[in-house]
């Protein structure tokens, strides 16, 4: 095994083709997210005749900026080919790590939800950058590590507390804090990273994950428990959940965390930091007492 990758792609690609069918009954959080990035670019008032959707699952995003956000010309791409079937418009099917796009092509790269999975994220963020022409635009929005952190909790509780084998159950996801290096990392100027996090709720915990089946978002890490849950293991991790995360109402809440992360391709035309040493104020005069 490669001691480099933690993700199954190939069971990845497997799950989300399980949940191609089904699709539009479990892709709120992904319209959101578009919905997000949508607005991020109608407020913008430069065009983009050549835009790249990099994992586009049933073409989503296409679907909900249409006319807005000066895009001419989106090409659609998802690594699983009955999913990528369900969008309209000019798509193809392309592995997130292995873009097969020709140096300084697109105006515009977005990706929404779909770089959490990725073995290599730096490695595909400077394929992004390579494919966008100078001064093109990197948008893009991923799950934070404060995703899911209740099941999170009760998991690593239930497991300790029971003596259940603590095997990686849920996936490894990018910390805010790091976003913004990984952009600086790339090659990306001008990076931009905000969080925000959104709270759905439950009548269950099966109902929740549920809908992460459903999203193609299951335990596709390498070294995943093979077994299933037993029932035992899932009683407990529910009691504890709804012990102390339930609401009043007897719901339980799921927190996600949207990254969304911006970034462009250097240009001559973009604004530059002051070379160190050329400011004109004297620091020396402003701190002298009267």
């Amino acid at each position: 095994m490669d001691n480099s990758k933690i993700f199954n792609r190939a069971l990845y690609r497997s799950r989300r083709l399980r949940a191609a069918d089904a699709w539009k009954r479990h892709d709120f959080l992904k319209r959101e997210a578009a919905e997000r990035l949508a607005e991020c670019l109608a407020d913008m008032t430069r065009a983009f005749p050549l835009a790249l959707d990099l994992g586009c699952h049933q073409g989503d995003f296409g679907q909900i900026i249409g006319s807005r956000g000066g895009i001419k010309t989106l090409i659609q791409c998802d690594h699983a080919e009955k999913v990528v079937r369900g969008a309209e418009g000019v798509r193809l099917v392309s592995d997130e790590e292995f873009l097969p796009f020709a140096p300084n092509i697109f105006d515009l790269v977005v990706s929404v939800l779909s770089l959490h999975h990725v073995n290599d994220l730096p490695g595909t963020l400077i394929q992004i950058h390579g494919c966008l022409k100078p001064d093109g635009l990197f948008l893009a929005v991923l799950p934070g590590a404060s995703t899911l952190t209740e099941l999170r909790k009760s998991i690593t509780h239930v497991s300790a507390e029971h003596g259940f084998a603590l095997s990686p159950r849920l996936s490894p996801l990018i910390e805010v804090r790091d976003a913004g290096a990984l952009l600086q990392r790339a090659g990306f100027a001008l990076p931009v990273v905000d969080s925000d996090m959104l709270t759905v709720e439950y009548d269950n915990i099966l109902k929740l994950m549920h809908d992460l089946r459903g999203m193609g978002e299951s335990n596709v890490l390498l070294e995943r428990q093979k077994n299933f849950t037993t029932r035992t293991q899932l009683a407990a991790i529910a009691d504890y959940y709804q012990t102390h995360f339930g609401r009043a109402d007897g719901t339980i809440p799921a927190s996600f965390e949207f990254i969304t992360m911006t970034g462009w391709k250097p240009h001559t035309s973009q604004q530059q930091p002051a070379k160190r040493g050329s400011g004109k104020v004297n620091l020396k005069q402003i701190l002298e007492k009267n």
